[in-house]
């Protein structure tokens, strides 16, 4: 017996598939899948829900059901799946062995939801008998089959004997953010487990999504096209003929290319790919964790707050070099459950060990992240720009390949994972799919956009003194500007860097750049009373006969512009 026409019989799954009539189109693909004899109503629902591709002349081992939403797909996996769980395996099984049927979703609780169904079919009364124990996931049965829920990661898949694998909603995903393609790599880690068993049914049931990964690439590669792979494409309303039609209606007219995708299993494009998995590859230098702070170096640190219940909290710190290339030097994430304030001390004191004293970030909640960065020595200040903005400046940086990231594999799949969705107004929106994170992705791109920026500030004309710390001469003017210069630049390679006092610290800006300039945060406690033109700086003389009269700056009042981005 076949398993279309075990779901014809009244005493096995017939019960489950009434109406007979609603469950018909079902019931064709189920021939299709065992190469029964067809009938012209299968002939046509065939030739429409798989292309131009003949009808099969011997049972086909893969299924591909790409249909929409209220299709009855989860019933047909399920219905699949118990037929092959009931079957005879001693001639392929080691003694003490037994073989498992898995049911793969995005997550255990839609996972059990086909389970549920196959739990169902063996409380008819003549599958009942076969039931040996029933526990929450797993269902063992007295020939040796255990029918159980798995997660979609490549690593739990491996070591079983599979008869029978069940992969829902492919499509949608996500794995557990350690890998970039999940989909892709539990399918190479299944096959190898179904390799020595005859016959094993590769079943894999979702809506369709956007034009990339693992369900697409079967649909071009296999639709319509002759082989041991079925693809079935059919729309909502073919498959299950009792839908409310208005219902398909009122969702075209809120939101077409979702609903085209929801309904009438269509592929979406309005919704791409931010970055391929090659180019963000090529960007990561492969073993690097962490790079320590050097002097002389400006960093820069953006941050994505959290409150410690859901999200990470993320800190990115970085710098660019000369060459324009942006340096990530560190990457820190805390996943939830956390306390804030502990994380805000951790990464503040982490800013002040790169010589960070400002650090920005979202809007996240308000006022909340500048108080507690302010607590511990910190100026947190928000972003101008929204995620999305973060986003479309970090692409162009990531395709020109002037970006170095850490080897860290949750940032990889992150940055693979966002979506460029398209509206309605023709506005591209970058973000994450729904029951994903990015966080670590946000803070990189937010640390690229920083540092991509030019600085612009003014300089100034006013009296100013002068002091020497260690090697570098450091000048502040009366109203608390102060510029420093290496003692070992001439005066004429580059200009001032200035800052402007706040509190007991005054932030420091460096000037058009140049290898001679600080930018540390300085204290104006220990300015001397020397009063003196760069112009005459000489550093074999002592201060004593420096000390001159007070001198007019000889800078310009212009704004210039700078060409790497500091603290």
């Amino acid at each position: 017996m076949r398993l279309a026409e075990a779901c014809a019989d009244p005493n096995l799954l017939g019960p489950i598939f009434s109406p007979a009539e609603s469950w018909r189109p079902s019931r064709t693909l189920l021939r299709a899948l065992d190469a029964l004899p067809r009938d012209a109503y299968d002939a046509e629902l065939f030739s429409r829900c798989a292309g131009d591709r003949p009808w099969p002349t011997k049972p086909v081992h893969t299924l591909v059901d790409i249909s929409g939403r209220r299709s009855g797909k989860s019933a047909r996996a399920a219905a699949m799946a118990t037929w092959e769980a009931v079957q005879d395996y001693q001639d392929v099984v080691a003694r003490g062995e037994r073989v498992r049927v898995m049911v793969i979703a995005a997550d255990r609780a839609q996972a059990r939801v086909v389970f549920g169904y196959i739990c169902a079919h063996f409380e008819l009364p003549m599958l009942a008998p076969l039931v040996e124990r029933r526990l929450e996931e797993r269902l063992y049965l007295t020939n040796g089959v255990v029918v159980e829920v798995h997660t979609p990661s490549f690593r739990s898949v491996r070591g079983y004997t599979v008869v029978c694998a069940v992969l829902d909603e492919i499509a949608f995903w996500r794995g557990d953010e350690s890998s970039a393609n999940p989909d892709t790599e539990i399918v190479a880690a299944l096959r190898p487990a179904m390799a020595t068993v005859p016959g094993a049914r590769f079943i894999v049931t979702s809506t369709p999504y956007w034009r990339r990964g693992w369900l697409f690439e079967m649909y071009e590669r296999h639709f319509g096209k002759d082989g041991g792979v079925l693809v079935w494409q059919a729309p909502t309303t073919v498959m299950n003929p009792s839908l409310d039609l208005r219902i398909v209606e009122d969702a075209l007219r809120e939101d077409e290319p979702r609903a085209r995708a929801e309904w009438f299993a269509e592929f979406r494009t309005d919704v791409e790919a931010f970055v391929s998995l090659e180019t963000v590859r090529e960007c990561v230098v492969s073993g690097r964790v962490e790079l320590p702070g050097m002097r002389g170096t400006a960093y820069r640190a953006f941050t994505d707050p959290s409150g410690g219940s859901a999200d990470s909290w993320t800190l990115a710190i970085g710098h660019r070099q000369r060459d324009g290339r942006i340096v990530v030097d560190a990457l820190r994430e805390r996943r939830a459950p956390f306390a804030p304030s502990e994380v805000a001390a951790e990464y503040a004191a982490l800013c002040r060990a790169y010589g960070i004293h400002e650090v920005v970030g979202d809007r996240y909640a308000g006022e909340w992240p500048r108080e507690a960065f302010a607590t511990n020595g910190v100026r947190y200040v928000p972003s101008e720009r929204n995620k999305s903005e973060l986003y479309q400046a970090l692409l162009p940086v990531l395709n020109g390949r002037g970006l170095e990231l850490p080897d860290n594999p949750r940032l990889i799949a992150q940055l693979v994972s966002l979506e460029r969705i398209v509206s309605r107004g023709g506005r591209d929106s970058i973000d994450h799919p729904k029951r994903t994170h990015d966080d670590l992705a946000n803070a990189v791109a937010g640390l690229v956009s920083i540092c991509s920026q030019p600085r612009n500030f003014p300089e100034f004309q006013g009296q100013w003194t002068e002091r020497h710390e260690d090697f570098e001469v450091v000048f502040s003017t009366n109203d608390g500007l102060e510029f420093a210069r290496s003692r070992t630049t001439p005066p004429n390679r580059c200009g001032p860097s200035t800052a402007r006092r706040g509190g007991d610290e005054s932030r420091a800006r460096r000037g058009r750049g140049g290898p001679g300039w600080s930018e540390t945060r300085r204290g104006l406690d220990r300015v001397s009373r020397a009063l003196i033109a760069p112009s005459r700086i000489n550093n074999k003389t002592p201060l004593s006969e420096r000390q001159k009269g007070a001198t007019q700056c000889p800078f310009s009042t212009r704004t210039r512009s700078t060409r790497t981005s500091h603290s």
